[in-house]
């Protein structure tokens, strides 16, 4: 039995010639794809600046980097995400605090951020979910009240707008980062982007991504092919077969998110009937590019746990996904961040969400298929 999957990636025939034409030609990585890639993205999304690196965990390694971020040094973010947001400041020696989130948009609360500020708050890392940026306008103006620097985590929202801004533009960040997983709005495998409009954090950012080498500003040059590690950066690299499809996706980006948006509007209609289901909100100041669709669902009316229902959906060929598991209660956290209470915003949302499938090259067969299957649960 055919089982439509929550999220998938969406790949064409040019898509793969364009890999097929980087296979034949003199560069797999480190050549001329990376360069045309970055610029391409930065006009897309209206940066000055874009830096393409191997996954969107590397960016946010480099973005925390870029700013500094070390030993006892803290980071605002949410307990709503993949694990990568705060993994990446522990990476650095800083300390994830936890803010709570909207528990009808699961994005991060900012008069929850503003409790957390302490004088070791470096910056805060708000994290657009589902394809709807966080309240960027509210999170800005406490970042520049408490002089903090603001990383977007925007990796499930390229694509998609904030009031008059398209997400990447850095208007409301210092820095923005990207994920190319293949689920995400466009792929490149595994990829990721940061964008920024600041120029210092640019070239720190491009050595970072590039063990800290640099052939700018010698100390010491006795010739061409000398260069010099000025700082202890990592291999974060994309290569030229990623950056060749990620300029191919690029292209389809805004066919694919209206392609989200119609069968979200689709969703909408349908689900808003229900009695037992409630779909996540869209932020009235977001246009959302439709990542996710998560629904809330009122198990105890039901009569189902989640497991339950979500064994019941994939027997009629529906797959499902919990976005996302609170990040304070992986095991780890558990055990380095014992005081670390429950977030009531996030405990809620947490007990009743369930992502149901939306990507671009579902037909109308499986759009009708997924409605049944959740209109039916309800018996």
């Amino acid at each position: 039995m055919k089982i439509i999957p929550y999220s998938c990636q969406s790949i064409s025939e040019e898509d793969i010639q364009v890999v097929v034409a980087v296979l034949r030609s003199a560069c797999l990585t480190q050549g001329p794809f990376i360069n045309q890639f970055e610029s391409e993205f930065a006009k897309k999304v209206g940066a000055k600046y874009a830096v393409a690196v191997n996954s969107g965990t590397a960016a946010l390694h480099i973005c925390y980097m870029a700013l500094g971020l070390t030993t006892g040094d803290e980071l605002i973010t949410t307990p709503n995400t993949f694990v990568a947001t705060s993994n990446a400041a522990l990476y650095c020696g800083a300390i994830p605090v936890f803010a709570d989130i909207f528990l009808d948009t699961g994005l991060i609360d900012p008069a929850e951020v503003i409790k957390h500020i302490t004088p070791r708050t470096r910056a805060i890392s708000p994290v657009d979910f589902a394809g709807c940026p966080a309240d960027l306008a509210a999170i800005k103006a406490i970042a520049d009240r408490y002089k903090l620097k603001v990383i977007q985590d925007a990796s499930h929202s390229l694509g998609a707008r904030y009031r008059d801004s398209t997400v990447g533009d850095c208007a409301y960040s210092d820095m923005t980062v990207f994920s190319f997983h293949p689920v995400k709005p466009i792929t490149t495998g595994e990829g990721g982007m940061v964008t920024t409009n600041d120029e210092t954090l640019y070239k720190a950012l491009l050595k970072l991504r590039t063990h800290g080498i640099t052939k700018e500003n010698l100390i010491n040059s006795p010739g061409p092919w000398y260069y010099e590690m000025t700082d202890l950066g990592y291999n974060y690299r994309m290569t030229d077969l990623q950056a060749a499809m990620g300029s191919s996706q690029l292209k389809k980006l805004d066919s694919f998110i209206a392609a989200r948006r119609r069968i979200a509007s689709q969703y909408n209609d349908a689900f808003c009937k229900l009695e037992f289901v409630r779909p996540l909100g869209e932020s009235p100041d977001c246009e959302s590019g439709y990542h996710l669709y998560v629904l809330s669902l009122n198990f105890l009316k039901l009569k189902k746990s989640r497991a339950e229902v979500m064994v019941y959906l994939r027997e009629r060929g529906v797959g499902s996904q919990v976005h996302y598991i609170p990040v304070y209660h992986h095991p780890y956290y558990m055990e380095k961040f014992k005081d670390q209470p429950k977030l009531a915003g996030m405990e809620g949302y947490y007990a009743t969400a369930l992502s149901i499938p939306i990507f671009p090259t579902m037909t109308d067969v499986d759009v009708v298929t997924v409605i049944d299957a959740v209109a039916s649960l309800g018996g």
